[in-house]
């Protein structure tokens, strides 16, 4: 047997049964999180991918960890079922993990060890209960081979400044300070364009009518509007 076919005959899972995340709170934070990221980075040879496999070890199926949220640049746009570093060729630029006091200890020293040695840029922790980060954003950026602290909650590879808010991160764009719209805000903007358009099309709507009834009253008392 070939290594090539011993290769191929290696099952890389795509899914261990497990719940993509302890509570809704978190469920709700990488979804919102992968949303607005997939949003932003629409139209770009990159692809972002939330609570799938990353498998960085070829052959040893076992070295994997599943991200809340991960954004790789230089690989084609798209879902996939899981993330094989060897394959893409790209390791994920920044990872988002949404912690808790339950997976603390392994967001800050297993899966963060992991980040940095596989080369990593940037490595956000976000709690969203606040049940033991305070404030309850913490950013790592690779300087060399080790993570230093991010101080001022500035993405540099996404280009973006982000912001605690309650449950969810706010993301703000660096070069024009315009935040990044949540699928529930972006709904809610569609919608008031919409609201916006058909308000204009019965104010011209009325303006036409106006002008129609306008016209028949000259036409009644014998003046040609035509030669006003």
């Amino acid at each position: 047997m070939t290594a090539a076919t011993v290769a191929k005959a290696i099952h890389y899972p795509s899914g261990d049964g497990k719940p993509v995340a302890e509570s809704y709170a978190h469920v709700y934070a990488i979804f919102v999180t992968l949303e607005i990221l997939r949003q932003y980075l629409a139209g770009q040879q990159a692809t972002v991918l939330a609570n799938q496999f990353l498998y960085y070890a070829q052959a040893f199926p076992k070295l994997r960890v599943a991200p809340d949220v991960m954004v790789i640049f230089g690989v084609a746009p798209g879902g996939r079922d899981s993330y094989k570093i060897w394959e893409e060729g790209q390791v994920p630029a920044v990872i988002f993990e949404m912690t808790s006091a339950q997976t603390r200890q392994k967001d800050q020293q297993q899966k963060k060890q992991i980040y940095e040695a596989i080369g990593v840029q940037e490595y956000w922790l976000f709690d969203p209960k606040g049940e033991w980060l305070h404030p309850p954003l913490l950013g790592y950026q690779l300087v060399g081979n080790r993570y230093s602290a991010i101080s001022d909650n500035t993405s540099q590879v996404l280009q973006l400044r982000l912001v605690p808010n309650g449950p969810l991160i706010d993301f703000y764009r660096l070069d024009n300070g315009e935040k990044l719209l949540t699928p529930e805000e972006l709904a809610q903007a569609r919608e008031q364009e919409r609201l916006e358009k058909e308000r204009e099309r019965l104010e011209k709507e009325r303006e036409r009518q106006l002008r129609l009834e306008l016209i028949e009253k000259l036409r009644a008392r014998g003046i040609d509007p035509d030669a006003l």
